[in-house]
């Protein structure tokens, strides 16, 4: 795999993990109009930032649900794909599992399932370090190459869908302002 196509992979799934973070912020402004009045009560005595943060939670949620609808069909989970995308970026060396697991949008305490999930599928190869055999490397095979190319402008309709008439520049100021609360920023 040539290196710009790993950094473009590196790179939308970053978009990819940004624009779902946008959403928080957007759906959260139509769901106001939903609240009951109870739960307005409650809104209201809660401080912007914890209204902000449940808003972040409730639309990340929200998505990764419609994402999980939107992968089925293809037999895939958003934590498989995920997964299969961060493989995809390291090319064909892989990674230990344990690298696999922290760069996971979603951290999936049993890496070791999921891997055996993908392995079973064809789509990742596991082996051994060469220096370390206590190290357990997983690697995306050909399989899993081709159905990610085969997902890759789909996915990129669908997002584009789920982020409905948001205009380029409110995208980028949505980006602007995760990025400032963004943890460890």
């Amino acid at each position: 795999m040539k290196l710009g196509g790993t950094i473009q992979a590196v790179h939308l799934e970053l978009i990819a993990c940004r624009l779902l973070r946008m959403l928080v912020v957007t759906n959260n402004i139509s769901r106001m109009a939903e609240i009951s009045d109870g739960e307005a009560a409650r809104a209201r005595a809660a401080s912007p930032e914890e209204q902000a943060y449940l808003a972040l939670l409730r639309t990340a949620d929200r998505l990764e649900g419609k994402m999980a609808e939107w992968l089925k069909p293809h037999g895939l989970s958003p934590t498989q794909y995920n997964a299969l995308r961060i493989l995809r970026g390291a090319g064909p060396e892989g990674l230990p599992c344990r690298e696999v697991s922290a760069r996971m949008i979603s951290r999936d305490s049993d890496i070791t399932r999921l891997v055996d999930r993908l392995e079973k599928r064809g789509l990742v190869a596991r082996s051994r370090g060469k220096k370390d055999r206590r190290v357990v490397r997983a690697s995306i095979t050909g399989d899993g190459l081709k159905l990610l190319r085969s997902l890759d402008r789909p996915v990129r309709e669908f997002v584009r869908g789920l982020m409905g008439s948001a205009a380029g520049h409110e995208l980028e100021k949505l980006l602007q302002l995760l990025g400032q609360v963004e943890p460890g920023h």
